[in-house]
Formats: structure tokens, sequence, C-alpha cells
């Protein structure tokens, strides 16, 4: 989602003073000698780059970043938690699809997306699915659609009509699909909305998911819907599944002259009532919400030398929106956020590699 933030005086030349503008795996900015990398006693953060701040790659402007994936395809992930060489990919809320590369992050290719008709899309989720074909959230409508590696629509996923933007259904514009996450064994799609339904009490946030089984024939039918609250004043731009079964759920929200707030919280839909029945949320019914546990506030983070182009109570933080797990061993991630710039004078594309205990 294209949060808005003020430009007030502050020109595009000013931004570009005050960004890093080195390249590649040297622009990945490391904690000074002595200095504590930990954000919480769960989470703690290795480095960050802005080595693809407003840079472009084939005429196509590198940014606006919504959410990442790992192209497990062509890079499988290594149970010791080492980096493996491969692909990432990365979905801009433009209606680009981009394919980075997994160790300096460099673009190697980009291909256009678009609806049915041709349209451009508000894209804000993404899996890549075990056939390597990827399935991308849209929160226009919102909608689910399966595309080929080079952009063509293959299929789209059914949308229960409360979900959908009001007049058609009770969800606000701009708040729909945020988060899109493939739970372990590959059956169960599950995805986020990012605020209230019109009905529901504030705060209070459906994750819709899909299952596929061998009776039909692959494709996602609609299952179970799950009910989750975000803080006061926050909602969710993504989700990923941990190898357990569990989510990583990212929370962020931003206050003009005060910055953004981003949170990782690890959350546990598994004895959560399924809320596909109910038609209003209020908070009082007789619904077991999923269960969140904080792991850290970005804000928290060391700031690693960062600077920030607006007011922000960490200058390493930014509009957060895209998150991927890229390793793991046991009860240990490796995650990868990434903030969506907005094509924004002011914001700035950065990449935060984090290290998380679950």
């Amino acid at each position: 989602m294209r949060l808005r933030t003020v430009l007030a005086t502050v020109t595009a030349s000013l931004a570009a003073a005050t960004c890093l503008s080195a390249t590649g795996p040297a622009n990945a900015v490391h904690a000074n000698a002595g200095q504590s990398h930990a954000c919480s006693p769960s989470v703690s953060i290795d480095r960050f780059s802005d080595a693809l701040d407003k840079t472009t790659y084939e005429g196509t402007f590198v940014g606006n970043f919504s959410a990442l994936a790992v192209d497990v395809p062509h890079s499988r992930l290594r149970s010791s938690g080492g980096t493996p060489t491969g692909s990432l990919a990365a979905v801009s809320d433009r209606s680009a699809l981009f394919t980075l590369d997994r160790r300096t992050l460099a673009p190697r290719a980009v291909v256009p997306l678009a609806d049915e008709s041709g349209a451009a899309l508000d894209s804000e989720g993404l899996v890549v699915d075990r056939d390597g074909t990827r399935l991308i959230s849209s929160e226009t409508e919102p909608s689910v659609r399966r595309y080929s590696r080079d952009g063509r629509i293959l299929d789209r996923l059914p949308v229960p009509d409360a979900l959908r933007v009001a007049p058609a259904g009770r969800a606000v514009s701009n708040g729909t699909f945020e988060g899109l996450t493939l739970l372990p064994g590959g059956r169960t799609l599950l995805a986020s909305m990012e605020y209230a339904l019109n009905g529901d009490s504030a705060g209070i946030v459906r994750f819709q998911t899909w299952q596929r089984t061998r009776t039909t024939g692959g494709h996602f039918e609609l299952g179970a819907q799950y009910a989750y609250r975000a803080d006061t004043g926050l909602g969710v731009p993504e989700v990923q599944a941990t190898p357990d079964g569990r989510l990583l759920v990212l929370e962020r929200g931003f206050t003009a002259g005060v910055g953004n707030t981003v949170r990782l919280y690890l959350a546990d839909p598994r004895r959560a009532t399924d809320t596909s029945g109910v038609e209003h949320l209020t908070g009082q019914d007789d619904v077991r919400l999923v269960e969140k546990t904080l792991l850290a506030d970005i804000a928290a983070c060391p700031s690693l030398g960062a600077t920030a182009k607006q007011p922000q109570p960490n200058p390493l933080l930014d509009n957060i929106e895209g998150m991927a797990v890229t390793g793991y061993s046991p009860g240990r991630l490796k995650v990868l956020l990434v903030s969506d710039d907005n094509q924004n004078a002011v914001q700035t594309t950065r990449f935060y590699h984090l290290r998380v205990r679950i």
C-alpha cells in the first residue's frame, strides 16, 4: 500500500545527497565494531542495503517493492542456515515483477504485470509456487492471480464477496490483500487483509486461506478464514509462514512528522476460530483470535549508521512492506525485509537482513 508522506519543501536533490550511492555488496552496511546487533532478545540485524535506491533496470524504475519471495526452483534453502546462491523474486506495486540476484540483490530480469484486460495492478503479495509459477495478490479488487515467469496470467483464485472493496463488498480501498504466503506442505495459501472490514471492529483484520487437494486438480479453493488483531493504528502489510506452520506478521503504520512504526510478530493461527461464517467481528463475540507474540519493534534495532530522508523514530526505519524467509535452522530464521519507497524523494528502497529466533 502506498503510504502518504509529507513532501513539504524537500527536494529530490536533497534526497539524493542523503542516500547511499555505492552499489553491490559494498553497500551492505554492517554494525560498527563493538556495536550490538540486537533489536530484542529474539531478533538481531546483520546489515542493511540501500544499493537499489532510486535506480533503474532496463528502463524500469527499481523500487516500489511490496513483496519478496525466494525463487525456490532455482535455489534451495539450506538446513544449515547458510546463504545459498540463486534468485529472489520481488514485486513492485507499479505492476513489475523483478528477479534479483540472491547475494548482491542486483536486478537480473523484469517483466510487466497486468490484469486480464491489460490494466495495471496494485500488486502487493507474492508467492513462488513449487512449480515456479508466481501467485500475486492485488489489493485493487482484491484478487489473487497465478502468473507464469514471463508474466502471463494462468489462473485466478476465488475471493469471498465480503472481502471485496466497497460497494461490491465491505473492504476499504487500499486495505485488502497485502500479505501472501504458502504454508509448509504447499497445500494452504494464506492472504492477509491490511485493515478491518467495514462493520468489523477497528484493528481486527481477516486472514483468508485457500486449499488445494488431489481432488481439486491442484487448483486452490476457498478455505478457512481467521481473525487477527493488529496494534492500535497499525495495519498488516505482510505475512510469511515459518517451517513449523506459524506466521511472521509485519505490522506497520505512519504518522506525519513522526515517521513509521514497524513491528514483527510471531503468530499462530492453528487454534483460531474459522470466521468465514461470521459476518461482523466485534471483538466481543465468541471468536478465538490468532495468537501473537511480539518479536521486535524495528525502531529498537541499532541504526547501523543509516540515514533517513524524513523524520523517523530511528533513521533505520522506512516504509517496510515486504518480507521473505531466506534461510533456517531449528528455531532460527534468516529474514529479509524491504521497504516500499513509493518512488518518493523522501523515502528509501532499503533491504534489512535479520536473524530471528522463534
